[in-house]
């Protein structure tokens, strides 16, 4: 596979979008092709730039991150890794697992996570699995 992984950003926080875009970026086989800053404005954006996968924050105004799964699963479904400071919080992680998240990954500080470049190779990995799912599950 020559073509590179496209993903979608959907955070609130600005900071978090400017990290996980670097993060992404690192890795030559990942292109972000967007950002959104809520749910809502993430499924209008998938519409248009369908992106093979999304990054995707639980906590964000207009339209959550659970909210947007459904809306994404049942509208135009794509794989999603979810990073979110509310991981701890069991029911939210099983609740986005049932909806049809690949994955789910805590922010590595709470929601401004300064030392979220940490994670920087776990979150790359996650995306790529997620990406390998695209042809299996959400294409058939």
């Amino acid at each position: 596979m020559d073509e590179k992984i496209k993903v979608l950003i959907v955070d609130d926080a600005a900071f978090m979008v400017k990290a996980i875009k670097e993060i992404m970026e690192a890795d030559s086989r990942i292109e972000v092709v967007g950002s959104a800053r809520n749910g809502q404005e993430g499924l209008e954006m998938i519409k248009s730039l369908k992106p093979d996968v999304i990054t995707l924050d639980v906590d964000m105004p207009v339209m959550d991150g659970i909210r947007a799964v459904r809306h994404i699963m049942i509208e135009c479904p794509v794989p999603i890794v979810m990073l979110s400071s509310l991981s701890a919080h069991g029911e939210i992680t099983f609740e986005a697992l049932r909806l049809g998240v690949v994955d789910f990954l805590p922010k590595p500080s709470g929601a401004i996570s300064k030392d979220i470049h940490r994670s920087r190779n776990e979150i790359i990995d996650r995306v790529k699995i997620a990406a390998s799912v695209v042809s299996e599950t959400y294409t058939e």
